[in-house]
């Protein structure tokens, strides 16, 4: 049975890190709202794309216009089931935004499955609720997430409710280990062929 899902999107939040989970949860099933803080259903968010060419940091290109199908100030966290928290450089204002940590601390006191990416655990610290907690981020984000209370994990992890990947390239770890929280039923195995007709 499906979940509703929420997700909370910002300008420049990473592209494949919106669009991917947001098409991919949807396929299996659940019900995914993608908000912003101060845009109504039908506007658009403007993505980043981020990518990894061997320079001290990532390079950063434009991306699509994201379409919002729910508007933030028209939804109550109680509403949803799971919280999907992607990065790129979104996080960073949106952890400014009173609502959108309210929002993110409910999932954490009704113990509720949270998805977090890339730059998205800037915004659980600012919520306050990561303090006992192993997790990953893009790894530029590590001080900042440590001095939050949490104990750093390289690589895709899930502890309790929280599962958290570094970036993009996690999202066959990160997404599975999400959709078991969801309780869906995910192969973590090699691919299995088609049969031959």
């Amino acid at each position: 049975m499906g979940k509703s899902i929420l997700m909370i999107v910002g300008d420049f939040g990473e592209d494949y890190e919106i669009m991917v989970p947001f098409q991919a949860l949807q396929m299996v099933g659940h019900d995914v709202h993608a908000v912003c803080p101060e845009r109504e259903a039908g506007e658009t968010v403007k993505t980043a794309i981020h990518d990894f060419r061997g320079d001290q940091t990532y390079l950063e290109e434009r991306g699509h216009d994201f379409e919002l199908n729910a508007t933030m100030a028209d939804v109550d966290p109680a509403d949803y089931d799971a919280l999907v928290v992607p990065g790129g450089r979104a996080p960073e204002y949106l952890r400014t935004h009173e609502p959108v940590l309210d929002a993110v601390r409910h999932f954490f006191e009704e113990d509720k499955p949270v998805a977090a990416v890339c730059h998205g655990p800037q915004i659980l610290a600012a919520a306050g609720v990561l303090d006992g907690y192993d997790i990953t981020a893009y790894p530029a984000v590590r001080a900042e997430v440590e001095a939050a209370g949490c104990s750093w994990v390289d690589g895709v992890t899930t502890d309790r409710n929280l599962v958290t990947g570094q970036a993009w390239p996690d999202h066959p770890e990160w997404l599975a280990q999400f959709m078991d929280l969801l309780g869906d039923e995910v192969s973590h195995g090699e691919p299995v062929a088609a049969a031959d007709d």
